[in-house]
């Protein structure tokens, strides 16, 4: 019982760990007194304007997104590999029932990640936004790594809902 108890406590450790060194690698949550430009994005069904988003290593940018829509779509800034790893959570969600089509069910949502932190989908480098809404990220750009932005709902990103991002 011990043994299970502590084999949990550093999952949950190892995990946050990797979480948290993944993130580093993309950037970081920005500050709104450091945001040197805003770009608007519109969300469709199927793809972002602009498809290309071009910023500097070190530059602070405040996204505001706005899904134009019919469905529920996600703004999410990461690598190949990070999207690819979240899409299972995706699936999740809507296999719970958190993640409809057109909307989100912000009550089950808030019930689930009392045991499961990532079904919250409250993440600096991400939103999850249902068709008609806004909102915005403000990042902060410390990589040259490759990054893409992407729409994790499930078939979005297969379909080809991904933005690349060019950091000079």
């Amino acid at each position: 019982m011990i043994k299970k108890i502590l084999l949990t406590i550093y999952f949950i450790l190892f995990s946050n760990f990797v979480f948290a060194e993944s993130m580093k690698m993309i950037g970081m949550k920005g500050k709104s007194s450091e945001v040197s430009r805003t770009i608007n994005v519109a969300m469709y069904d199927n793809y972002f304007e602009p498809k290309l988003i071009k910023v500097k290593n070190g530059e602070t940018i405040k996204f505001i997104v706005e899904n134009k829509g019919k469905l529920v779509h996600e703004y999410n800034i990461a690598t190949k590999k990070m999207h690819l790893k979240h899409q299972p959570e995706m699936l999740m969600m809507m296999q719970m029932g958190i993640l409809l089509p057109t909307k989100l069910d912000m009550k089950k949502m808030k019930e689930a990640s009392k045991t499961n932190h990532a079904m919250s989908h409250a993440h600096a480098n991400s939103l999850l936004l249902e068709p008609n809404k806004k909102g915005e990220i403000i990042w902060k750009f410390s990589s040259n790594g490759k990054l893409e932005i992407a729409c994790n709902v499930p078939g979005h990103y297969q379909a080809g809902m991904v933005s690349a991002v060019s950091i000079n």
